[in-house]
């Protein structure tokens, strides 16, 4: 049996020959239809709010951005007297190469100061990090606003205060003549002056940054607990979980997301441990206790007036939190939480 073929119009046939065509074209319009307006509509869009974010862009590009092209100074003799102008003593001083490096890490000094730097970044971590967790935790379960309210005003004020501030009532408090050392006194024990003694330094510090900045932190782990469903908490009790188990298992995972992120910043900022907090107490307890990696760029540069050696100190201490970042952020995304930057 045969089957007779019926051809096709010419008309019919350019038809049908050029759908996928016209399916292809239908399809990309689709695509970009949900992929959203394009740039130019967005631009029209959003462009009052880009005017506004205008200045601090050109604030940041100015003052953060800028003078990373200054780091060439790290493979110089850099030499300011050279000219009035720094940029013509940039380019007139002696090309030195890797040797400011080098000289580094046969440096002592240096290898003291990143000792000091990483030991006190320890330290805040663990006993400073969790501090403003815990309190914001405590003040969350206030029940009466104006007590927590109370609460939130007192832990935030010290953020106020200067370094000369906070480190003057501590002298108040541990040095040699402090409250602490005339109470020991009248009570027949020779009296304490943690301020000046070296083993005691770090653990000084530490406590400084906790009182001075923990409330800081309080205001963003109470934001991320003001976002969690109230819902939440009664499905929990009436599954029968007590206090406990409710912040264990609601509180808890809520405040995870910033938990990391600002765990992934704080590793970031590993090396920079407070400049000016050590710097007012570094002639007390002496250079080999208090010297970190700031200070050790400060008094190279500025005091020994040799701005290669501690351009390169710099450079070296911001490829080494460049590392940190990308390591904290890669252990944020093995815990399945976002970091600084997605996947």
């Amino acid at each position: 049996m045969s089957h007779s073929t019926v051809p096709r119009s010419g008309a019919e046939a350019d038809t049908t020959a050029t759908t996928p065509a016209s399916g292809d074209a239908t399809g990309s319009r689709e695509r970009r239809r949900a992929a959203g307006p394009g740039l130019r509509l967005r631009f029209g869009r959003d462009r009052v709010l880009l005017l506004m974010t205008l200045p601090a862009v050109g604030l940041l590009l100015l003052f953060n951005y800028l003078p990373i092209l200054g780091n060439i100074v790290a493979f110089e003799d850099y030499d300011p007297y050279v000219s009035d102008n720094g940029v013509v003593s940039v380019l007139h001083s002696p090309w030195v190469g890797l040797a400011n490096f080098r000289q580094i890490f046969q440096d002592h000094a240096f290898w003291n100061a990143m000792s000091n730097t990483l030991v006190l970044f320890v330290l805040q971590l663990v006993l400073y990090f969790p501090v403003p967790i815990l309190l914001a935790l405590l003040i969350n379960s206030v029940v009466r606003p104006r007590v927590r309210a109370v609460a939130q005003a007192v832990l935030y004020l010290p953020h106020f205060f200067s370094w000369v501030l906070v480190i003057a009532v501590f002298q108040q408090l541990l040095g040699g003549a402090g409250l602490l050392s005339q109470l020991l006194r009248r009570h027949g024990f020779d009296g304490l002056d943690i301020m000046t003694d070296p083993g005691t330094f770090r653990f000084l510090v530490t406590a400084q940054s906790v009182w001075k900045d923990a409330g800081w932190g309080i205001i963003v782990f109470l934001a991320a607990l003001a976002a969690v469903s109230p819902d939440l908490y009664e499905a929990a009790a009436m599954d029968g979980a007590g206090r406990r188990r409710r912040m264990w298992h609601v509180t808890l995972p809520a405040l995870r997301p910033v938990i990391a992120l600002l765990l992934v910043l704080r590793v970031g900022d590993a090396l920079t441990v407070g400049f000016e907090q050590i710097l007012l107490q570094r002639d007390a307890v002496g250079p080999g206790a208090s010297e970190v990696l700031d200070t050790f760029v400060w008094w190279n540069g500025v005091r020994n007036q040799d701005f290669g050696y501690a351009a390169a100190a710099g450079l070296v201490k911001g490829v080494v939190s460049i590392g940190l970042v990308l390591a904290a952020n890669k252990v944020a995304h093995l815990m399945g939480e976002q970091g600084v930057y997605q996947k």
